[in-house]
């Protein structure tokens, strides 16, 4: 019998190739269980194939003026807002976040692309006049060479455009190593690039594993490498293409906590709370999953809390009724519910259990599913594994603390520095924590403060390894290189040899 089963592989300089490694992984529905296709895993000769596809374009792209690099971003741009659902469709197949919060994805994705389209204004440099007698001085932004991307499963069109649009922009050409958790986006991003006009080999797709990863991070054509995913991995990345002589921009794990002060609004806390928490079964880098409760603050909020916790819409994805969905993998399910029993074992008070969460009610067809229920416990501690470690699920532990600077000086003894909130109405308390907390993005009455796309995203401390943060016009400044040019003409010149440090004469 013929395999019906899709296969998701490759897209090398400008056409789809099929996979030759012979090794696969398999690509499920995360609602129903239901296998759905097959992911090729690349071997470190298709790997290759696609940096020399880009290392071919790359001379000719570098050389295209930078109005017309914009113009095909502008093109791609509207392709974006005619297919973004499309797109949000195809996340929620292999990922299973819910249709709206995919569709919130494809959107901010769509707002660096944005961005990018400014890139003629980013890359201008600077002129001085007359630095010295007869000589003037400026500066222009090259780009690399061939660069690559290694992206997490829970943003698959997002965290790539983070990276791509970008540095595509700027005139280098892109290798894409997506997750192959849920890999059909990144080839209809392909797709729409190369509808747009974008030169084949300009952007590449290579579906893999630590093969790819190895092979991209020792190859000597990339230039840089940018990563998002967790800690120990990043740390890997960047340890490993620094070691080769790499740019690397590896973003890790994170632990984020939610200040809730005795002042806050509670309902708009819990609200806070619930969607920050749970929103994409709390599959996110920037989810909340510790809330600090400040004072009596506990008693008010906890109750609500609980009630909002038992009532999540739990449902299949493309129900646009949904709140949260499944979790992504049958593994990633089996991790996050050890996390719970751990909680316990340590002391937690399991105030809502995910874990009996019938699928059942999810939905038709969705017996087969990943699901877990949103799950809540108080009385957690910096001693536990669960306030340690990064579950990555809808988990969300609370923790009690006397005042605000034990609130502070809790959330700055983190490994981690990633994501942060404040809840409250005092303004001194909102500056005081903003200036005080050490941590790189950090939201005041905003639960989810990622960065819009012309500020720039990362964290501090082990959620960041390297120097630069992702997108923005640090995004810029860390796919090109800055060059420094002084002129001068013959008439200018003074006779005789100069044996000094030269100055400004």
């Amino acid at each position: 019998m013929k395999n019906s089963l899709a296969a998701i592989d490759h897209y090398i300089h400008g056409q789809p190739v099929a996979n030759t490694s012979g090794r696969t992984q398999d690509v499920f529905n995360p609602a129903t269980g239901t296998l759905t296709g097959r992911a090729g895993l690349a071997d470190v000769d298709q790997l290759n194939a696609a940096v020399a596809a880009a290392q071919a374009a790359f001379p000719k792209w570098a050389d295209t003026p930078p109005i017309r690099r914009a113009r095909v971003m502008f093109k791609f741009l509207e392709l974006l807002n005619l297919h973004k659902d499309e797109l949000a469709h195809l996340i929620t197949a292999e990922h299973g976040k819910v249709f709206t919060d995919a569709q919130g994805e494809v959107s901010r994705g769509i707002d660096i692309v944005e961005f990018a389209c400014g890139i003629p204004q980013l890359l201008k440099g600077d002129f001085t006049e007359q630095v010295s007698t007869g000589i003037d001085n400026w500066t222009i932004r090259q780009p690399l060479g061939v660069v690559a991307g290694i992206t997490p499963f829970n943003f698959p069109v997002m965290v790539p455009m983070w990276m791509f649009p970008v540095a595509i922009a700027a005139g280098n050409t892109f290798v894409l190593k997506p997750s192959p958790t849920d890999p059909s986006p990144s080839l209809r991003i392909a797709e729409l690039l190369k509808q747009a006009g974008l030169p084949d080999g300009v952007f590449n797709v290579v579906q893999g594993d630590k093969v790819a990863v190895d092979a991209l991070l020792t190859h000597p054509d990339v230039k840089a490498v940018s990563f998002v995913g967790s800690t120990p991995i990043a740390n890997y990345i960047y340890e490993t293409g620094a070691h080769h002589g790499k740019r690397v921009q590896a973003l890790g794990g994170a632990k984020n906590h939610m200040v809730v002060m005795p002042d806050a609004d509670i309902d708009q806390a819990v609200d806070a709370l619930i969607g920050a928490g749970y929103g994409s079964a709390g599959e996110r880098c920037m989810a909340i999953s510790v809330a600090v409760l400040v004072g009596d603050v506990a008693d008010k909020l906890i109750p609500k809390l609980v009630e909002r916790t038992k009532t999540l819409k739990v449902l299949d994805g493309e129900n646009l009724d949904a709140e949260m969905g499944p979790i992504v993998t049958k593994a990633a399910h089996e991790r996050i519910s050890g996390y719970i029993a751990l909680g316990e074992q340590e002391g937690a008070k399991l105030l809502v259990d995910g874990r009996g969460f019938d699928g059942k009610q999810a939905g038709e067809g969705c017996d087969g599913g990943f699901w877990l229920g949103g799950t809540l416990f108080d009385h957690v501690t910096p001693e536990m594994r669960i306030y340690k470690e990064e579950i990555f699920g809808p988990v969300l532990g609370c923790v009690r603390v006397k005042d605000l600077a034990e609130a502070v000086d809790l959330i700055n003894a983190h490994e981690f520095g990633n994501g942060v909130a404040c809840f409250t109405r005092d303004g001194n308390v909102a500056r005081e924590f903003g200036r005080r907390i050490q941590v790189g993005m950090v939201g005041i009455n905003v639960p989810i403060p990622v960065p819009m796309a012309w500020q720039g995203f990362g964290g501090w401390k082990r959620s960041l390894f390297g120097d630069m943060h992702a997108y923005g016009e640090e995004g810029v400044r860390f796919y090109t290189k800055q060059k420094s040019i002084m002129q001068r003409w013959p008439e200018s010149i003074g006779k005789g040899a100069e044996f000094v440090m030269p100055t400004a004469k």
